[in-house]
Parts: structure tokens; sequence; C-alpha cells
């Protein structure tokens, strides 16, 4: 199976554990258990060799509505070529979030001397809720961590669908964080960030390294990711990651 594919099935596969589906036209809508806290999207449906018109594109994003849920769609545009198109004529004044797709099949540098410690989590982790809101507070750039919610993170964690990691400053305290969900042998690296005040000291690099290695440890050989900026996309690239397609994010309609 080409790289691309595995990471389809993989993309097909995770939303599967804290989600129902409904098929839409082309598309394959995930609405998450209300439990988890989280949210999902609408995908082209795994295997499509059909082009997405702009009608398919308003069906599914009319169906979220109808359900109650965030009008969002994520792809693979080399995947799925038609989509980008249909999208833009679809919705001419959204906009479509274009990021590298990375991915590593081979060890990446390990934390080339970042101060403080990465720890892989348990679910009985009393770090846990710190860890989710360092996150939260690293996209958010601000440096005032609160505990988030858990929604299904222990029960994931249990199940081995989830890998959460925790970094800690000198002093023990909770700045970043992220997380990984292991599928047979791909796995993507999601939600790696730091809080201002302790960037640029390689914590980012070494969450990675510590989700890679707990990763790989499970069996995993495609650990991939999408980054968010070039910022992002050099310092992947420079500890191991190459890009191998594009993904795109159709979200923040209802906001």
């Amino acid at each position: 199976m080409q790289q691309l594919e595995r990471i389809e099935h993989y993309y097909d596969t995770v939303p599967r554990v804290a989600a129902t589906t409904e098929e839409v036209g082309p598309f394959t809508l995930f609405v998450a258990d209300g439990s988890t806290g989280w949210q999902f999207y609408a995908r082209p449906r795994l295997g499509l060799a059909d082009d997405i018109t702009a009608d398919d594109v308003r069906r599914v994003l009319a169906r979220q509505q109808e359900l109650g849920v965030p009008r969002a769609v994520e792809w693979v545009h080399e995947t799925t070529p038609s989509l980008l198109a249909a999208v833009r004529e679809a919705l001419p004044d959204a906009e479509v979030e274009v990021v590298p797709l990375m991915t590593s099949d081979r060890d990446l540098p390990g934390r080339n001397g970042a101060p403080g410690r990465c720890e892989v989590l348990r679910s009985d982790s009393a770090d846990l809720a710190m860890v989710v809101g360092a996150v939260g507070a690293g996209f958010q750039g601000t440096d005032t961590v609160e505990p988030g919610s858990l929604g299904a993170r222990p029960h994931l964690i249990d199940e081995g669908n989830l890998v959460m990691v925790a970094a800690y400053d000198g002093r023990g305290a909770v700045v970043g964080g992220g997380s990984a969900s292991p599928r047979g042998d791909v796995a993507e690296l999601m939600g790696i960030s730091v809080i201002g005040s302790a960037r640029g000291q390689g914590i980012g690099t070494a969450i990675t390294a510590a989700l890679r290695d707990e990763c790989r440890a499970r069996g995993v050989r495609t650990v991939f990711l999408t980054a968010a900026s070039h910022e992002a996309t050099s310092i992947y690239r420079a500890i191991g990651f190459e890009r191998i397609a594009t993904g795109c994010i159709l979200e923040g309609l209802d906001g």
C-alpha cells in the first residue's frame, strides 16, 4: 500500500472510536460522541474516484447544519484534487487552510538538550488536565495554564488509541504537550504546543521526539503531521520530516 493510501485509511479509521458516521454523497460525515468534547468533520469517502462538485459540498455542509455540528471538511489535496475548486465555487468567500502534510518513516533526532523533561502520561495522571490546558494556552498565546476538560481522553489512553505527552520546565511546571493517535503502523502527531514563555528552548522538538519514540515502541512505522506555519514546517523538516502532500481544512464557517 502506498504511503498516501495508508494515511487515507488512517484518516478514515481514527474518528470512528469516538464518532458515528453518515454517508452524504461522496463524503463520510463523522459526528462526534457528545461525551468527548470534540468536534469532527466530513472527509471524501475512502477510495472515492469520482470528482466532487460544488453541489456535493453544499449538501454535506447543509447536513452538518441540520445536525447542529460545525460545518467543516478536511481532505488531502493530492488524493481528492477536485475538492478544492468545488469548495471555492460553493463558498467563494470562505478561507481554506492549506498546510504541508509531512511524514517520517525513519528515526528523528532526540531532545537536543532541551531543558526540563517530557513524560508519556497514564490515563490516571494528575497532570493530564494541566497538559490539555497548557496545549490550549500555547495555541491561544497565553502563559496562563488552567486545567482543561479531559473528555474521552482517559478511556482512549487505556484503549491504546491515544498517547499524551507532558512537557515540564526546570521547576516541574507543565509548559506544553502534545498527542498522537496510533492505529496499526500509522500515527498522526497532533496538538503540539508550548506556552510562549517556554518557547525557543527546544521543548517542542522534545515533545515531538517523545511522541515519536512512544509510537515507535508500539510498532508504528509511519509518523505524520500537518504543519500550521512556515516556522513549524522548518522545525519539523530539521528533525527529519519531509513534505509528501497538502492538507486542506475548511472550518470556522459557524463562528
